[in-house]
């Protein structure tokens, strides 16, 4: 196993430090790092924003003050990174089982068990075939909440056609001998099978209830990315489906005849992070823009995100989004957050362990072309992001998920021919 060192801050972050100290004292409560809110034991960034490079969009601005380039901040507890497996391929999806073993999903169409030591097992069967084309393939997986009596395991990805690829959700119960998937069933498919392998989104989130959040994309292309403002496609939208693929009760689009009753918010682009905060309740997003304009959004029921009418950073092309630039329009929501240049932000968690106080109630988001683990310090009076970090920088790795290990560390997989799983904790 491999480990370094991230860097501690000294001097520059004094005067953040007897501020903190300042405020802990006058409200009367010691520094034991438990409290719900994350600004109540993390301060604002004091360090310059960790992006440096040129805006793609340079004539755009923010609809409000943070809303992109927020002030940096670094870790103060010594961080080791350690290497549990490099021998994975291109890893979408991890859960950690009862036992503190991973279960993992790669995108050419295998799922295995990952022992705690990082030795990868045989592929489970009984996995349906995937297009693994592009973006496609096996994408996201997550054990059902009552997985230790019920052993479901739920998986998204892209059902192959006659030239053209469709997302599905499919469930399969575990056996006890751990080598095969029983009663496997796909229990929902998306509409418009489409030839574009690209934008899939593909995240799935349970809730408290145990019902199941999934995120699809519009699948890229001019001609079908306005699916993402029809109610009546699943393409650029987030679902919020039963276990058994029903639409879930209290949907906000059920009782419009024209609508699909499945969906839970659209006017996404290619959605690939989905994440409940944990002091409020609320589903928390991120997904690709194009050039430039990478969102982290907080989903309401029932609302709009803009694409393709609306979006920071610029088409591929170098032209403004969708012949007009527009940042902003009415009943369109603002994203909380964004990146321009792009980052790629993928799957993400909010950290609620004890291992690395500091960090709680923080969000932690993988990016892909960034190659790091981006650290975003949230108030939640204001809904707003005071801070960021960059994580794993020289690693140099894309990163496609990361989630909270029962030891409280945070681990992370990475999308390459060998994709690794890393440890960060202390």
């Amino acid at each position: 196993m491999k480990s370094h060192r991230l860097t501690h801050f000294r001097a520059r972050h004094l005067l953040s430090m007897l501020v903190f100290a300042v405020v802990q004292a006058c409200s009367g409560k010691d520094n034991n790092h438990t409290q719900d809110k994350s600004d109540d034991n993390n301060l604002s960034g004091t360090l310059a924003p960790v992006e440096t490079r040129a805006r793609v969009a340079l004539n755009q601005q923010p609809a409000f003050k943070g809303q992109t380039r927020i002030a940096g901040i670094r870790t103060k507890t010594a961080i080791k990174v350690s290497t549990i497996t490099t021998g994975l391929n291109h890893p979408w999806g991890l859960a950690f089982m009862p036992d503190g073993r991973m279960i993992v999903s790669e995108r050419p169409g295998t799922i295995r068990i990952v022992t705690v030591s990082g030795v990868p097992g045989n592929p489970i069967k009984g996995v349906p075939a995937v297009r693994n084309q592009g973006e496609g393939g096996l994408l996201d997986l997550k054990l059902a909440p009552d997985f230790a009596s019920s052993r479901l395991v739920f998986w998204a990805y892209v059902e192959p056609g006659n030239g053209t690829g469709v997302n599905c959700v499919a469930s399969g119960k575990l056996s006890s001998d751990e080598s095969a998937f029983e009663n496997v069933s796909v229990i929902y498919r998306g509409t418009t099978p489409y030839s574009s392998p690209n934008h899939n989104g593909s995240r799935m989130q349970f809730d408290s209830k145990g019902l199941l959040y999934v995120s699809f994309g519009e699948r890229f292309d001019d001609n079908i990315r306005v699916q993402a403002q029809q109610l009546n496609s699943s393409l650029g939208k987030i679902i919020r489906i039963n276990q058994d693929g029903s639409a879930a009760p209290g949907n906000p689009f059920a009782s419009l005849a024209a609508a699909r009753s499945e969906i839970w918010s659209y006017g996404h682009r290619n959605p690939q992070g989905l994440a409940i905060n944990p002091v409020n309740g609320e589903l928390w997003e991120t997904e690709h823009g194009p050039q430039g304009g990478d969102e982290l959004n907080i989903i309401k029921p029932g609302s709009n995100y803009g694409w393709p009418v609306i979006s920071y950073g610029l088409e591929y092309s170098g032209q403004p989004v969708n012949g007009t630039g527009l940042t902003g329009q009415d009943g369109m929501e603002q994203p909380v957050y964004y990146w321009d240049p792009a980052i790629a932000p993928s799957g993400m968690v909010f950290y609620t362990g004890n291992l690395i106080p500091e960090w709680k109630n923080n969000l932690f988001i993988g990016a892909l072309a960034g190659r790091h683990i981006i650290r975003l310090v949230i108030n939640n009076d204001t809904h707003r992001v005071i801070a960021e970090e960059r994580l794993l920088v020289s690693e140099q790795q894309r990163i496609r998920l990361v989630v909270q290990g029962p030891d409280g560390a945070l681990y992370a997989i990475t999308d390459e021919d060998q994709g690794r799983i890393y440890r960060i904790g202390i």
